[in-house]
């Protein structure tokens, strides 16, 4: 029976020892936890303490390459040799600038500008004609010649010419709907030699009936392609844009204008872009 009491007293004063032994073991964790983030605060220079002989570890190591400005903007070497090259590029492009204003369209067209977007309205007998067009991406991408070409006009520069596609509305009092042609200038017939025919120097790709005013082409309403078109039936059509002042002379006049507004705004965006570099 002593024996027996004997080995309950030990068995007891062991377990208690490794719970003991457990509880010292696991207790100083926080303490090093808090430590640790002491180490970073007082690293990063927050602690106030002078941080001459003492790395800083949350702090870049190398500063980036910049030049002083009042507006906080990044600033670089790059940046301004390329504000010296917008500046150089803006001279050159008002050098060859016509004109500061839009040539004027004849046959009475009032025109409505909203920034590349261009509106040519005409009223005459009870219709109203409306013209529209942008000038972006209107410039047909350069061509490369035959390096005997190349070397004949190595001097003289091709002239620029816009040439965008342009809606035709046409709305009639008491009408529905608006018939709307769209159109464009085909690469091959922009330009005529000496002696040769005259053609139509732009074409109707589409028509159809839309409601009036509405710039989004209604997929719904019924689109007449011209690829597969009867030629009479296209040429009355392009009789009927005539008749309404839509003709050779007016796209020669169109080229014009879209040319002009086209090199006019590709101006102002080169000032935007010198004025964004330069951060002024």
């Amino acid at each position: 029976m002593l024996k027996s009491v004997s080995r309950a007293v030990q068995l007891a004063a062991r377990l208690s020892s490794r719970s003991s032994a457990s509880t010292r073991a696991i207790s100083p964790a926080p303490r090093l936890s808090r430590t640790f983030s002491r180490s970073i605060w007082s690293l990063s220079g927050s602690s106030g303490a002078s941080s001459g002989s003492r790395p800083r570890l949350l702090t870049a190591t190398r500063a980036l390459p910049t030049l002083s400005c009042g507006c906080g903007s990044l600033h670089t070497e790059g940046d301004k040799a390329f504000a010296e090259f917008l500046s150089d590029e803006i001279k050159e492009e008002k050098k060859i600038q016509k004109s500061a204003s839009l040539p004027k369209m004849s046959g009475g067209w009032e025109l409505e500008l909203n920034g590349t977007e261009a509106k040519l309205i005409r009223s005459l007998a009870g219709e109203k004609v409306t013209i529209t067009f942008n000038v972006n991406n209107s410039i047909p991408p350069q061509l490369e010649e035959e390096p005997e070409q190349t070397q004949k006009g190595q001097e003289e520069e091709p002239d620029i010419v816009s040439t965008p596609n342009f809606v035709v509305e046409v709305t009639k009092q008491g009408a529905k709907n608006s018939l709307v042609f769209d159109c464009h200038f085909p690469e091959d017939e922009t330009s005529h030699g000496e002696g040769e025919e005259e053609s139509d120097i732009f074409s109707i790709r589409e028509v159809s009936f839309q409601p009036e005013g509405d710039t989004d082409w209604k997929e719904t309403s019924y689109t007449l392609n011209t690829d597969s078109l009867d030629w009479a039936l296209y040429d009355h059509l392009m009789d009927f844009l005539a008749d309404r002042g839509v003709d050779n002379t007016f796209a020669d006049e169109l080229m014009e204008m879209s040319t002009a507004l086209e090199h006019q705004e590709y101006i102002k965006f080169l000032d935007d872009l010198s004025a964004f570099v330069k951060c002024k």
